[in-house]
């Protein structure tokens, strides 16, 4: 089954060919983030034009690309939440028109389901059960994935996500866009022990996390050493936040392997792509036996085959929509609107 597959959820324009849900065929994307750079975070008016721009042309070239003709695809599958409304709007407009077109089926994917599928592509040989962390920009979450498209949120952030942290406080330091990858290559020289940081356990849920305190915490530092002219010990500060956020993910997600009973473990999201949670998720699932699944720095980011390849096991299991499909900029993983 030859899926054409959209993704347009924020500053990433992406189509990709995906067959039968594992073997990605082509996957083609448009990056705006050296047009966002020089605003140091991503502008969401510019972003949705720029996806209108792209999106036709990356469409004729995941085509030719896959070495099909239009009449080879089986169904169309598109992004339709969460994400910035307009970007995400884009995206499901030209699903919608190039599926009317072909007279073919219209899938919708959740773009953190997606996330999840990711590690379908790189490890084919991973099939539900198990417990994924997805750790992103947008969203922090521990998911139970019972099976392809029957999940149960474990615990979530109860404010900000990792990935906005780590991006915030990038900037503040002065790092360029996107700051968590200029973050992380810091942090490798420094040494965590210099700066005590907060770890907070919000709430009544063990799974449940915070990030906004630690965000907080880590500004206030930066801004008390510009005021009274402090010298500030940056890659030390970069490994000492960094080694706060990874020591409120992994002890989560180790008591989620443990009370589920779970032996494998998926990491996704872009901050997948930091080196110290990459490190610590890997140091505890060997210490509990289990298997880990981190997808290559490839598959982090936003992309179209991560949605391709959830969009296959989302029609098998029924999940088609008509023309009246809209797009929301915010909804849950299971489907009901926040």
């Amino acid at each position: 089954m030859n899926i054409l597959a959209i993704e347009s959820s924020c500053d990433e324009t992406a189509v990709a060919i995906v067959q039968d849900g594992r073997t990605v065929l082509t996957d083609c994307i448009s990056s705006q983030v050296e047009l966002h750079r020089i605003y140091g975070g991503v502008v969401p008016e510019i972003a949705s034009r720029k996806h209108i721009e792209a999106i036709y042309g990356l469409a004729d070239c995941a085509l030719r690309e896959a070495g099909i003709e239009r009449k080879d695809i089986d169904a169309v599958a598109v992004t339709y939440a969460p994400g910035l409304i307009g970007a995400v709007l884009v995206g499901v407009n030209f699903a919608k028109s190039t599926a009317l077109a072909l007279g073919k089926p219209l899938i919708p994917v959740h773009h953190i389901r997606g996330h999840i599928a990711a590690n379908y592509i790189a490890f084919p040989e991973l099939e539900p059960p198990f417990v994924c962390l997805v750790v992103s920009g947008g969203h922090t979450m521990i998911v139970d994935v019972r099976d392809y498209t029957d999940m149960e949120i474990l615990g979530t952030t109860l404010d900000d996500a990792a990935g906005e942290c780590f991006d915030k406080v990038a900037r503040v330091l002065g790092m360029p866009y996107p700051g968590g990858a200029a973050l992380d290559k810091a942090a490798a020289s420094g040494d965590e022990t210099k700066y005590v940081l907060p770890r907070p356990h919000p709430g009544q849920n063990p799974f449940d996390m915070s990030f906004s305190g630690l965000k907080t915490a880590a500004l206030n530092l930066i801004h008390h050493a510009e005021q009274v002219g402090e010298s500030l010990d940056v890659p030390s500060l970069c490994a000492s936040f960094s080694g706060a956020v990874s020591d409120m993910l992994v002890p989560r997600v180790r008591l989620a392997l443990e009370k589920t009973g779970r032996r494998r473990l998926a990491v996704a999201g872009g901050v997948a792509a930091n080196s110290r949670i990459r490190r610590d998720i890997t140091s505890m699932a060997k210490e509990l036996g289990a298997e880990v699944y981190l997808p290559p720095l490839s598959l982090c980011g936003d992309n179209a085959a991560m949605i391709g390849a959830q969009a296959y096991y989302e029609y098998h299991s029924g999940n088609i929509a008509g023309m009246e499909l809209n797009a929301y900029a915010t909804k849950s993983i299971l489907g009901e609107t926040l």
